[in-house]
């Protein structure tokens, strides 16, 4: 029966009450001890129950409850303590103000198809979702004037849960918007808020939801409603759901959508991150708006939205990217080529790395790349990769030279810290432990924790983790009507006193789950031998629903538990998300991966294992390659690369057994004192806390994007628009000048003062004649370029010298001179450069052009 009205009813509460509904309603509560606290003491099991959620809680709790805590004045105290902690933190003054205290109003926006922030918000599907939502909870801890965009999932990713055989089956329960942290955005008149966005022969209507995060709002767009057809009510159904067609009108929804809402909403914006290509599309929207409604011109409005775009890549492999096929692009997008004035085959190049490949598909990371002022990679390793992978974005620029940069992710230490553990480190390091820097004073403080009240800790931590593994699986069974001998078995799974191994992640095959299952009875005799010096796995994860081969690698582990009589030792928790996260990165001793160099861009669950104290096990891949692995961890292997991958395989899997053999079983009970407490393992603790927590950690992180990359785009909006986009105009049509003539730059002739045998520190004198075709002296920028020889004949790892310009000789030609010394021995090598340069270039590799000697 279809009602004819629809009512949102709000929970009532007692108006003494009423700053719960403010706590409830701001995200801040999820890393603030307090406020999570508050709720949990309002209705534990109703807490629990609701998936950690205070306004599900405080709709459906009794009004006898909320009548019994307006009389409990402990209650009343500690939720006005809470209030006060939320008003405080709002209006402090922060990291940012001090930083750009004498800069003009600015608003930089925070694109992204999946935002991880707490398990009552099931929109995120791993990694890149709770990267996302630590880099907005650190923008708030700033005071970054930061908003999120993204997409409000009907379904949200899936609920995970295994059949008899050990098969990961996939639920889709129904998010209900209306109990959840969640603000529908309205008009003045109190209409819902909404955007259109072009689709072919439709329109699609969305509206606008908010969850406040701390002091940062994150926007969300919903188009289940009507006057949307049932097709496009599914556009923000299940989040990386359906085939290519849905994936490209979710990108569309996301990137396009996504820049109408803040326009719709007021925003100004002046710098665009996009994290992942899935929002490329936005840059096509800006660049519209400033052709339609500014009157810019194509490249002037290219210009604009290029130098103040910011595009974070998360994938190493090619197979990682969002593709469609020209013909697909071109009947979704094709309207924009024409507002554009450019062919079709131009308007396909935005996305083609070879342009003159007109059987290419359209890539949303090429896409993004071309239009972004700063792009950068996940981690050091990752940058490498990245520089690798696209390279011939740059053509001829040598691969190191490759303008992406890394920014290392980190975590947000608030949030994934422990509750018992973060009051310890209050206790003894002070309450700034979580944003400060690693050469502060105070991580020297780390050794005046005891070892006995550190590891105490860490065992309640453990005993919390196995305890909720048990009550977890115990469900789960019931769910699926298992027998009762399996019910009672899964009530004594892992022992809470023994060395405990955690492998949570996504189940996709080059993370390699099942490696410390290569050799059966050599994992069996580590696990069963010696019962003096036990251990246990505790595994979680999800595979893609349309992933094959990591859903096999599930079953393999559920089949090998079974068949090899481990139930009690490796246990495989189903439906992994944030909460099971954080128990687990708490609560177990070693944080175990796997993945094949280099394939894992950062691997953040790590982190998070380290600043609870645990210690890293890993192939060095992602964050582990740059992190100190002998003091904080284990490395596997020593970061060597194979092109045989069974071969790598057994390799890696033999020193994985070594390392647990020889080193980390030992260490965790053979050393241990008098006491019990294993005093060589605590010291290893605290390293892992002391090195890893104040760097890999997204204060750190949203410092370095903001310094790095929002800063300077900000900048360069605000300068490129002054003066009805004067400089933008100014810089579009240098290009095309600059385009014009490159190609006729000639080096006529370099003359070196030194023949072929020379020493070390002796100085060598260059002069050049250069042919620059109509340009100027101030268009360019020549350098000499310096370095080793290698064996293919190529210099590598070169140094640039900038050379002084002379003048001009009779002939017009521009002279140029400069010195150069070799600072070691061998076979070096020597070439000439020209580059452009301009004032308003964000650097010289901007318009991708650079001409060698011959």
């Amino acid at each position: 029966m279809q009602p004819i009205r629809t009512f949102n009813v709000s929970p009532s509460l007692p108006s003494r009450l009423e700053p719960l509904r403010e706590l409830g309603y701001n995200l801040h509560w999820d890393w603030n001890v307090e406020s999570k606290d508050l709720f949990r003491r309002l209705d534990p099991d109703l807490w629990e129950s609701s998936r950690h959620n205070p306004v599900l809680m405080l709709g459906t709790i009794s009004q006898g409850r909320l009548l019994e805590v307006v009389e409990d004045e402990g209650f009343l105290a500690q939720m006005d303590r809470a209030a006060r902690q939320l008003e405080e933190y709002l209006q402090e003054r922060t990291w940012y103000e001090k930083q750009r205290s004498q800069k003009p109003k600015e608003c930089y926006a925070y694109f992204s198809a999946e935002f991880g922030l707490v398990d009552c918000l099931p929109i995120y599907s791993g990694g890149l979702g709770v990267l996302a939502g630590d880099h907005l909870k650190s923008a708030s801890d700033l005071g970054l004037p930061l908003v999120g965009v993204g997409l409000l999932y009907q379904q949200g990713y899936f609920a995970q849960y295994l059949n008899a055989d050990g098969w990961q089956q996939e639920r889709y329960p129904i998010n209900d918007f209306y109990n959840m942290p969640l603000h529908l955005e309205r008009n003045a008149d109190g209409s819902e808020l909404r955007i259109e966005v072009d689709y072919p022969g439709r329109k699609v209507y969305a509206r606008v939801w908010r969850v406040q995060v701390g002091m940062v709002p994150l926007y969300m767009l919903d188009t289940n409603i009507e006057p949307n057809n049932p097709y496009d009510h599914d556009i923000t159904d299940q989040l990386y759901g359906g085939d290519i067609d849905m994936r490209i009108h979710q990108e569309m929804m996301l990137g396009i959508g996504g820049v109408r809402m803040l326009k719709a909403l007021g925003y100004n914006v002046t710098a665009y991150h996009m994290n992942e290509g899935h929002a490329a599309f936005s840059a096509l929207e800006r660049i519209r708006i400033l052709i339609q409604e500014e009157g810019l011109s194509y490249d002037q409005a290219k210009q604009v939205v290029a130098s103040s775009n910011i595009f974070t890549t998360h994938t190493p492999v090619p197979a990682g990217i969002d593709l469609f096929s020209p013909d697909k692009i071109l009947y979704y997008l094709g309207h924009y080529s024409e507002i554009f004035g450019l062919p079709k085959e131009q308007f396909l190049g935005l996305g083609r790395e070879n342009t003159g490949d007109l059987s290419a598909p359209f890539s949303m990371a090429v896409l993004a790349l071309k239009m972004a002022t700063f792009s950068n990679g996940v981690a050091q390793l990752h940058g490498v990769v990245s520089r690798q992978m696209f390279q011939g974005l740059w053509k001829k620029v040598p691969v190191q030279e490759v303008p992406i940069a890394a920014i290392t992710n980190g975590v947000h230490a608030r949030s994934c810290v422990a509750k018992s553990t973060q009051e310890l480190y209050d206790r003894y390091l002070g309450p700034n432990w979580s944003s400060v820097p690693p050469e502060h004073p105070l991580w020297d403080r780390m050794d005046a924790i005891p070892d006995e009240e550190l590891w105490r800790n860490h065992e309640r931590c453990r005993l919390d983790m196995v305890l909720y593994v048990r009550e977890h699986l115990v469900k789960h069974l019931r769910d699926r009507g298992a027998s009762a001998l399996e019910i009672n078995q899964a009530q004594e799974v892992l022992d809470p006193n023994v060395l405990t191994i955690g492998f949570a992640r996504r189940f996709a095959t080059y993370k390699r789950a099942t490696l410390w299952m290569r050799d059966v009875e050599r994992i069996k005799r580590i696990l069963l031998n010696n019962k003096n010096r036990k251990v246990q796995f505790v595994i979680a994860g999800k595979a893609h629903p349309k992933d094959i081969p990591g859903k096999e690698l599930i079953r393999d582990i559920n089949h090998f538990i079974s068949e090899q009589n481990l139930e009690k030792q490796v246990v495989f928790v189903p439906n992994y998300d944030i909460h099971i996260a954080r128990l687990m990165v708490a609560g177990c001793d070693v944080w175990l991966n796997t993945p094949r160099r280099p394939r894992e861009a950062s691997g953040t669950s790590g982190m998070k294992a380290a600043m609870n104290g645990l210690l890293n096990l890993s192939v060095l891949d992602g964050w582990w390659d740059e992190a100190d692995y002998v003091r904080t961890g284990w490395s596997i292997g020593h970061g060597e690369n194979y092109d045989d991958p069974n071969y790598q395989d057994e390799v890696e899997a033999n020193a994985l057994y070594e390392l647990l053999e020889k080193e980390v079983i030992p260490l965790f009970y053979e050393h241990q004192d008098v006491d019990g407490l294993p005093r060589s393992w605590i010291a290893k603790m605290k390293d892992a806390i002391r090195l890893n927590c104040p760097f890999f950690n997204t204060a750190r992180m949203v410092g370095e994007y903001a310094q790095r990359a929002y800063f300077p785009a900000s900048d360069r909006h605000h300068s490129l628009t002054a003066e009805n986009y004067a400089p933008a105009k100014d810089l579009a049509n240098w290009k095309g000048k600059l385009s014009e003539h490159w190609y006729n730059i000639k080096i006529k002739d370099v003359d070196v003062s030194a023949d072929a045998d020379i020493e070390v520190n002796q100085t060598v004198s260059v002069k050049a004649k250069v042919d620059l075709a109509g340009l100027t002296n101030e268009d360019v920028r020549v350098e000499l370029y310096q370095g080793a020889i290698d064996a293919s004949g190529e210099i590598v790892n070169g140094v640039p010298v900038v050379m002084d310009y002379q003048g001009q000789d009779g002939e017009s030609l521009s002279i140029y001179t400069g010195n150069i010394t070799y600072t070691t021995s061998g076979l070096q090598g020597l070439s000439l450069r020209v580059l452009p340069q301009h004032q308003n270039l964000s650097s010289p590799y901007e318009p991708r052009l650079i001409a060698w000697a011959e």
